[in-house]
């Protein structure tokens, strides 16, 4: 079973009101196990717009729509760098002599200017052009899983076809053996789940992840495939061209968020599916409303919740906030406001205002062309090949929280 103790509770600083105080922890949140989404819905109706949370290290939560729109597209108040750039140097010249230099998720990690510098090497392996020739491959993928996993009238579906299918497609991207991929996901997850905010552990968690890349990074600079890291090997950044530590910070960005998020994003859509028979129907009868439906999913069940670090001393939406406070973008509780979305708990394929479940502003998701295919071709391949499914009453949804939320474990039968 998943652990549900909450992480420990810090005091109220000065500059935070009791007002704007309320108790959620993200990543163990009794109500995000159970069901998320009806926990976002809790959040909205019982705590202000933004607010101050006292768990995993004290920090704001940014939910309404306004507020979360305004602070991603403002980097020079609301920073994406893990650390103070003081911070980073001091760990630099606290390193002994030879030791790698730290590890800095790329772009991810970087703000303007130097996050374009770093993201415009891969916006063409994430291009819709480059997407679209992959899908012929991505449904040949969701047909096999499919159609293996369909005699026995019930799967556990997260480890039948979520997790292989989206983390099979990114490796071959990468250029990193498919055959490790259980080894790259327990990397990956232990990552993404870890609750400590320590500069030291998360580095050391990271070199974890490089470590594990290190062969196949090192041999792509001598013999180039027709892969991501290759590509990257070819970029230069001020004029200079690529180190070691240039890939090895984007490998463990790419590595993380590509062997993870998707997959999450599979799992509530295929969730809400096996749940609402009516729409299975509804979409069986007229495939051409998958791209409607899987956008109104994405709506609906929002799953990401990124990090940012405030930059300066400022009042945000008349709220305080000090310089390197943490905070977080809840973006299901964005996609999920009702000041703007017209009754945003009902699911409609046909609404016109675009959800920001992708994010927006310069750090708006570099895959989301590749997500969106893999999840219509599983839509559309589930409801093609299988007869109608559901969720198998005897095994209720377990979810996880953190900066990704999903399902552990999904038990379908038809």
């Amino acid at each position: 079973m998943p652990n549900t103790a909450l992480n420990p509770s810090l005091p109220r600083p000065k500059h935070v009101p009791e007002s704007l105080v309320y108790d959620f922890d993200s990543f163990r949140d009794p109500g995000i196990v159970r069901d998320p989404h009806a926990r976002v819905l809790e959040i909205i109706d019982e705590a202000p717009p933004i607010f101050w949370t006292p768990r995993n290290g004290g920090h704001w939560v940014l939910c309404s729509h306004a507020a979360i729109y305004k602070a991603a597209r403002d980097p020079d108040s609301f920073s994406s760098e893990m650390a103070p750039s003081g911070q980073l140097k001091a760990m630099l010249a606290a390193l002994p002599p030879g030791a790698p230099p730290p590890l800095v998720p790329a772009p991810i990690t970087f703000d303007p200017p130097r996050h374009a510098a770093y993201r415009a090497p891969l916006q063409s392996a994430f291009s819709p052009k480059s997407v679209l020739a992959l899908k012929d491959d991505i449904r040949a993928l969701a047909v096999e899983l499919i159609e293996t996993m369909k005699p026995a009238g019930r799967c556990e579906f997260m480890m039948a076809v979520a997790e292989p299918m989206p983390v099979t497609i990114f490796l071959k991207i990468f250029g990193l053996p498919v055959e490790k991929q259980k080894e790259y996901r327990a990397l990956a997850k232990a990552h993404l789940g870890a609750t400590d905010f320590d500069l030291r552990a998360t580095q050391e968690r990271l070199r974890k992840v490089a470590s594990v890349m290190h062969d196949t990074i090192v041999d792509r600079q001598i013999h180039p495939h027709d892969d991501l890291i290759s590509t990257l090997w070819r970029a230069q950044f001020d004029g200079k061209p690529a180190t070691l530590s240039d890939l090895e910070n984007y490998c463990v960005m790419l590595f993380v968020a590509g062997l993870d998020t998707v997959m999450n994003g599979m799992g509530l859509g295929v969730h809400k599916l096996a749940q609402d028979i009516e729409l299975q129907r509804r979409l069986r009868m007229d495939p051409k409303l998958i791209p409607l439906a899987a956008e109104e999913i994405l709506r609906r069940y929002t799953f990401t919740v990124p990090p940012r670090r405030v930059a300066k001393d400022m009042v945000f939406e008349g709220v305080t906030m000090r310089k390197d406070d943490r905070a977080v973008l809840l973006l299901p509780a964005a996609d999920l406001d009702a000041t703007a979305y017209e009754r945003p708990q009902a699911f409609d394929i046909h609404r016109e205002k675009a959800h920001i479940a992708f994010g927006v502003g310069p750090h708006r998701c570099l895959g989301s062309h590749l997500a969106r295919v893999e999840l219509q071709v599983l839509y559309e391949e589930m409801l093609a090949r299988l007869p109608e499914f559901r969720i198998d009453p005897a095994k209720p949804v377990r979810y996880h929280g953190g900066h990704v939320w999903g399902p552990d474990e999904l038990h379908l039968l038809w």
